[in-house]
């Protein structure tokens, strides 16, 4: 079975994510990751259940992931794309933040993100095909990752883990024609604000209102740049002035003007 993966599944860009692949007949079963089984199971029924694979696991859990390792072991599927887009993140200096939601973060972002691109590797390589039409691995980090954020450190410090992993890994997979896209957008307008602020606020203001991205296009613009080989996708004008002005302006600079216009410090 040619199979498409989606980490972070059951709402958000993995979502949306799912929701493009399903017209795709590339993929003969998209299998959904996620914790919410209710949600999976709804987008299962909605979506086609014969091709839309409920898998219901915590990946923060070792056992989560020994569900996936013994379903790829049994099915055996023939791997074409890999969406790592489970993620979390708390607003709040570290001090504020709970032990646990730190753990967390780095857990979910960075460690369960490696090992669910290991387990999964193996059924990905030795298609013998192109790196045109070879398999790919689309690994969703944050604009968040070019800079140190005060109030949000632990996860643009993640977020610049899976920069950094997902194009080493670019490097390393070329030889077995499997392509890695590491996507970096802004905000994006989905219940992850809520989660990160503890519900305390819904929707984003100020000048990120205004760079707040629409999750159905930034997976589709994600997929044609993942299809087309591209490395690193920064997703929107914006970002991508702040990815070169991180380049560029010194670090001092921009953590100035985060303080000034966050007002939190």
């Amino acid at each position: 079975m040619k199979t498409a993966i989606i980490t972070g599944a059951s709402s958000g860009i993995g979502e949306a994510f799912l929701r493009e692949l399903v017209g795709d007949q590339r993929y003969e079963q998209i299998w959904i990751i996620a914790r919410r089984a209710d949600k999976l199971n709804a987008l299962s029924e909605e979506l086609g259940k014969e091709r839309v694979i409920p898998v219901v696991l915590d990946l923060t859990d070792s056992k989560g992931l020994d569900i996936l390792s013994s379903k790829l072991e049994q099915e055996k599927p023939q791997v074409e794309l890999l969406i790592n887009c489970a993620g979390m993140g708390k607003r709040g200096t570290v001090n504020d933040i709970s032990l646990s939601d730190l753990e967390n973060t780095v857990n979910l972002n960075c460690n369960c993100l490696t090992k669910t691109t290991k387990i999964c590797l193996p059924y990905m390589t030795g298609h013998g095909r192109s790196f045109k039409d070879g398999p790919r691995i689309l690994n969703i980090a944050s604009s968040a990752a070019f800079l140190p954020q005060p109030g949000f450190s632990v996860y643009a410090a993640s977020k610049a883990y899976v920069t950094s992993f997902s194009r080493a890994l670019q490097f390393e997979l070329k030889k077995f024609n499997i392509g890695v896209t590491t996507v970096c957008p802004g905000p994006v307008k989905t219940e992850f604000l809520k989660k990160a602020t503890d519900n305390k606020a819904g929707e984003f203001t100020g000048i990120r209102a205004l760079c707040a991205a629409d999750p159905v296009k930034l997976a589709r613009s994600s997929l044609k740049a993942c299809r087309k080989g591209r490395g690193l996708y920064v997703y929107k004008v914006s970002q991508k002035a702040l990815h070169v002005a991180s380049k560029i302006v010194p670090t001092s600079w921009i953590l100035w003007i985060e303080k000034v216009t966050m007002k939190q410090f």
